[in-house]
């Protein structure tokens, strides 16, 4: 196991200020003193799923395209991520579950892989592709924005290590172990627990990741899939785009049971933005759907006539679409568990369709710094949450690969 920088006795002593009780929380406004901090530090975002926008759009060709100019229908483009102080971003190559049964899983990831690529050949300006920690401060520094790889579920391998070679060849350089469904080798967090967490074959997995320096994505997986992975990881973990389950109750979410096993392992939860995941209202929405579905399917014995019974629900029922007040309470609870040093930014961007009011795009993470400061963290505490505790985690990958 990798024992946590700054040693877990230091968070005690760095507990993060308590957070507002009122319901009514005036929207945020941004400093000087906050918007010089944004522009100092390095921001690294954990999951961003423009790719697919790119596929389901423009048939996976930025000549249909055109980031470098405004998308409003998108939540990302070139001047919105320079607005946003952007400094590195995973970008996410996710294809759907069932291309498992199409037999098309590894066909599609390595077309959206090929898509990451095409976007940094047709913005050099931009963006260059990084492969390490200090790919990443080497390109920040020269004023691109750091490009890296993960693969959003374990799905996309076809239960090949030597397929997962091959992706960390392409430049993957993470991988979540599943995605929404239950793998021949992994539990999914709202797929049937079927394996009790990992398969033997799901050890090798995490092994070979750690071998090749590639981090753990535990993202979408069951808890029981979370603690497996963690006793069998020699390298630090991450959550790339998750939030804490003691606020909202919704099964993606990280379980307090869990947060001491990732400080210990020295891993990092990196906080969705998706409104159904942070918003406790909205989190319920989702479970009282589920049992609506499950219910609905038992009765009716026709899972397609269910769902249509769950979508008018839905429509009749709108969720909570929450305020960036609600995502900070996340990052407030993760950085009290867990400790400042396992707290990162997942955004989820462009792979959901509600989030917060003032985090409606790239441009606008300026404003979680401001909130941090209203908060009380200090400037260090702020840079290792926007992006420094990422840097440490995949050097410490890098360094177990190297070993």
């Amino acid at each position: 196991m990798i024992v946590a920088t700054a040693a877990l006795t230091d968070r005690v002593a760095a507990q993060p200020p308590t957070q507002p009780t009122t319901e009514d929380r005036p929207p945020i406004e941004l400093t000087p003193r906050a918007a010089e901090l944004h522009r100092s530090l390095l921001l690294i975002d954990g999951h961003n799923d423009l790719p697919w926008e790119v596929r389901k759009r423009a048939s996976r060709t930025f000549a249909n395209l055109d980031i470098s100019q405004s998308q409003p229908e998108l939540q990302t483009d070139i001047p919105r991520l320079r607005l946003g102080g952007v400094g590195a971003q995973f970008w996410s190559a996710y294809v759907p579950g069932e291309t498992m049964r199409s037999g098309s899983a590894l066909t599609q990831t390595l077309e959206q892989i090929e898509i990451v690529h095409a976007m940094l050949e047709r913005y050099p300006e931009t963006f260059e592709l990084a492969l390490t920690a200090d790919d990443i401060e080497r390109i920040h520094a020269a004023g691109k924005i750091a490009s890296l790889i993960g693969v959003e579920g374990g799905h996309s391998i076809e239960n090949s290590l030597g397929v997962l070679r091959q992706l960390h060849r392409l430049g993957a350089r993470y991988m979540t172990l599943t995605h929404n469904v239950t793998l021949d080798w992994a539990d999914a967090a709202s797929g049937p627990a079927v394996h009790g967490g990992l398969t033997e074959f799901g050890e090798a997995v995490v092994r070979e990741m750690n071998r090749l320096g590639m981090l753990v994505d535990l993202s979408h997986v069951s808890p029981d899939t979370m603690r497996h992975a963690l006793r069998v990881s020699t390298a630090p973990v991450i959550f790339s785009h998750s939030s804490a389950r003691a606020i909202a109750d919704h099964p993606r979410n990280v379980p307090d049971e869990i947060l001491p096993l990732v400080a210990r392992n020295g891993g990092l939860v990196m906080v969705n933005f998706y409104s159904s995941f942070v918003v406790p209202e909205s989190a319920a929405r989702d479970a009282t759907a589920a049992k609506l579905r499950d219910d609905l399917t038992e009765r009716l014995g026709d899972a397609d006539a269910a769902e249509i019974e769950v979508r008018r629900w839905r429509r009749e029922n709108p969720a909570t679409r929450g305020t960036i007040h609600h995502v900070l309470d996340h990052i407030d609870h993760l950085a009290r568990t867990a400790g400042v040093d396992h707290v990162g930014i997942g955004s989820d961007f462009d792979g959901v369709p509600m989030v917060p009011e003032q985090l409606e795009d790239v441009s606008t993470y300026p404003l979680l710094t401001q909130g941090l400061l209203d908060r009380g963290y200090d400037e260090s505490a702020i840079r290792k949450i926007m992006g420094e505790n990422l840097l440490r985690v995949l050097r410490g990958a890098e360094a177990v690969a190297d070993r």
